[in-house]
Parts: C-alpha cells; structure tokens; sequence
C-alpha cells in the first residue's frame, strides 16, 4: 500500500514532500517543518466546526530560496527529483488531487496524460532570473 504522505530527503537536504489524495486524518496536521518558507497543512474538521474570523498580522520574514507547492487537480504527471548537486533522485508519479511541496534541489515534470496543475509558491515571480535550467544526465 502506498504511503499517504512521502518525505523526500537527500542526507540532510530536503528535497519534496507528496501529499495523496487518500491522506484524510481528522484534526490539523501540519507536515511541514517551521523552518520552511512554505506550510503545509492538512486539515479535516467534522460539520459545524468553526474557525474564528481572523485576519493575518504583519511579520517580516526572510525568504532565501523559492519553495513551490503544485496540485495535481486532473491527469497524472512524472516528477523527477533531483539533490542540489543535479543528481536524480526519484520520480515519482503523482495523480489526480496528489499534491507535491518542492522543497529543495531540482525537479522536471513530464506528463503523464492531460494534466491540470496549481501551483503556489512566493511571488512576484522573477521569470528567468528565478530558476536555474539544467540537462539531465543520461544513464
């Protein structure tokens, strides 16, 4: 049986961690650490649950690399993962309502079939200047 939630790790780099679709615990699970630029939680609250309006305060923090967070809304993709050295990993595939935090070194997608994604992450986007295009290596 696959695992409902995967932490992808080079050594002591972190590389992704995949959310799946069948990943459904009750209550508040945040799964990723405070140290990342990125939270991710889950959350699943019975009927007549109530979050208090709130709103968010001001609080500087410091963002030193682009972490994105990508749902697979439909279709099935192929992540390749690479450590920060270029190297692949894995790649995993993900499918409809799979969701995947890239956290660290590089990654390519390649679709599987017809694929709608959402993708989040810090902005503004800075186009080319934002990411660093590689060649994978043949093997």
């Amino acid at each position: 049986m696959e695992p409902t939630v995967e932490t992808i790790v080079d050594g002591l780099e972190p590389i992704a961690l995949i959310v799946r679709a069948s990943f459904d615990e009750p209550g508040l699970h945040f799964l990723t650490p405070p140290s990342f630029s990125q939270q991710v939680a889950v959350m699943r609250h019975p009927k007549g649950k109530c979050i208090a309006p709130h709103v968010h305060n001001l609080v500087s923090r410091q963002v030193l690399y682009t972490q994105e967070v990508i749902w697979i809304r439909k279709g099935r993709v192929k992540v390749s993962l690479f450590n920060s050295h270029r190297k692949l990993l894995c790649s995993p595939v993900l499918n409809a309502n799979d969701l995947i935090l890239l956290c660290g070194g590089g990654h390519s997608f390649e679709m599987l079939e017809e694929t709608t994604m959402v993708e989040v992450k810090q902005g503004p986007y800075a186009g080319e200047n934002d990411k660093t295009r590689f060649e994978e290596a043949k093997s």
